[in-house]
């Protein structure tokens, strides 16, 4: 019982976090994971004790918490979502549920120092470098520009020779319909970030193509 409310506990710290940022796995969901993996590697320490010594049988008690380490992979990919843009969200979450069960072995294991220590590293993984990998994307933010055009007036020609006087380069460039009639939208997505001053310099030899009726400005993150 001991190891179980260890577990729960343990598990239910990381997943106040994950419940803060309102993910999908959360609270119950860790700390059933962390207290599932407890009771797996209970019962494989402890389990098979009635028939261990009897003739022609070999057991290896390990082999059942074993399992846990690929067996959580399905909960895990139940969190990674893929969104547009080739941009990819839940693999800390999933990560953090796959560390979960991990503490959960080592305190059903009877590791009580290794599952504390694992637990304050992930947390502080979480809350604490969290901030100073948003300021780390931040300086590789990209920037994605989206231009709606009148097809009859202005062409992509046109608009990849500006992008070209201007020095930068592109990852994506493509056209696809519009609402209105003979107007198309075209998103361009370049490949690193870049300053304002050198977005204000494009847009303005945009704006200055017949054809461009609006210019909107999205960020990405690589």
């Amino acid at each position: 019982m001991l190891r179980l409310v260890t577990a729960a506990i343990l598990g239910g710290l990381v997943g106040i976090e994950r419940q803060r940022l309102n993910w999908t796995a959360g609270l119950r969901t860790h700390m059933i994971v962390c207290i599932g993996a407890t009771l797996i590697m209970i019962v494989s320490a402890f389990g098979f004790h009635d028939v261990l010594g009897t003739p022609n049988v070999g057991l290896d008690p390990s082999r059942v918490a074993a399992q846990v380490v690929s067996g959580i992979g399905f909960l895990g990919a139940g969190t990674i979502l893929f969104l547009k843009n080739e941009v990819i969200k839940g693999l800390t979450t999933a990560a953090g549920l796959w560390t979960v069960a991990g503490i959960g072995l080592a305190v059903g294991g009877g590791l009580y120092f290794a599952a504390i220590a694992t637990t304050l590293l992930v947390l502080i993984i979480l809350i604490i470098v969290k901030p100073y990998k948003n300021r780390l994307m931040s300086q590789n933010r990209q920037k994605e520009i989206q231009l709606q055009i009148n097809k009859q007036l202005v062409s992509m020609m046109q608009i990849e020779k500006i992008i070209s006087d201007h020095k930068l380069n592109f990852s994506q460039l493509t056209m696809r319909p519009s609402e209105k009639e003979n107007f198309g939208l075209v998103d361009i997505r370049f490949n690193k970030s870049i300053a304002t001053n050198e977005l204000v310099a494009m847009f303005d030899d945009l704006n200055k193509l017949n054809g461009i009726k609006e210019v909107k400005l999205k960020n990405t993150t690589s």
